[in-house]
């Protein structure tokens, strides 16, 4: 028996990675029958006789799992941000920024096409860069998107870790990874093509090995509405909230209607920022009217 990590998913065949090698393997009947999926990035226990032939026995238990991409125990998420064509949205970005805080994944904000801003644009959109990297998040917002140093900074965080990207269609995920990995250059052109939507395509998330990090490049979304949180829980994904929350007047304040609340203080005096707090607000109201999800 070997254990490893599944590199990639396709057709019921699962490619796992152990021992610097790759083995082909399927899923035991009773898999489907106990209704176990399993995903990139799972950790797992096999078997092997050689690489094309083998089987899995056991998932090992799962340190989180994302929808969206589907992808098991993610260290790390680039959150790969279009400054323009598409157009910055703050609420897409901290849709993606909750999702990541809710499953315990560090999430790194990459802006993209910060090249076609004028200068004037790319000057309004700074206080907007500066107010993340206040909150805690790694920010990476080079007026040229993919200078070399900003390159390399990137993926000296990302060594070591199970990696994915993350955006909106069109952001420019596949061109970042291209520029840390030029060598994948065809075969992310192949994956990309394969992930879009439509007639006669496949669909598959896979572990590309880059530069000692293990990346998965995804599908591109044009919104992002995974809500599984509470109104309870949503308060502790904002970390600049979570921070002043102490400070509130009543414990478990929920930021909105309370009196002697320390985040909308804190909103008030330009400590919090208001595009943060509005979108706090909406998210609350999107959870309260949201219909329960029977299927879990």
């Amino acid at each position: 028996m070997k254990t490893g990590i599944i590199q990639q998913s396709l057709s019921g065949f699962y490619d796992v990675i152990a021992d610097e090698k790759i083995y082909r393997t399927r899923a035991r009947g009773n898999f489907r029958q106990r209704k176990i999926k399993p995903v990139v990035g799972d950790h797992v226990e096999f078997s092997a006789e050689n690489q094309q032939e083998g089987y899995l026995l056991k998932i090992l238990p799962r340190r989180n799992q994302l929808v969206r991409p589907p992808v098991a125990n993610v260290d790390m998420a680039v959150v790969v941000t279009s400054a323009k064509e598409p157009a910055f949205s703050a609420n897409l970005l901290d849709r993606q920024l909750i999702a990541l805080e809710a499953q315990d994944v560090t999430p790194l904000i990459y802006f993209s096409k910060t090249d076609l801003l004028t200068d004037d644009e790319y000057q309004q959109l700074l206080p907007t860069i500066e107010g993340y990297r206040k909150i805690g998040y790694h920010v990476y917002a080079a007026r040229e998107p993919f200078n070399p140093d900003q390159l390399v900074s990137l993926m000296e965080e990302l060594k070591g870790n199970i990696v994915t990207m993350m955006g909106q269609t069109g952001a420019g995920k596949s061109t970042l990874l291209n520029h840390l990995a030029p060598q994948l250059k065809l075969a992310t052109g192949e994956i990309s093509q394969a992930l879009q939507r439509g007639r006669h395509t496949t669909r598959k998330v896979s572990l590309l090995d880059v530069n000692g990090a293990l990346i998965a490049d995804t599908p591109g979304f044009s919104s992002y509405e995974t809500f599984d949180m509470t109104v309870n829980d949503l308060p502790h994904l904002f970390p600049e909230m979570a921070k002043i929350s102490a400070d509130c007047k009543f414990r478990g304040c929920l930021h909105i209607k309370e009196p002697q609340c320390a985040v909308k203080e804190a909103v008030n005096n330009g400590i919090i920022m208001k595009s943060r707090y509005d979108d706090y607000l909406q998210f609350h109201e999107l959870i309260t009217n949201q219909k329960p999800n029977y299927k879990k």
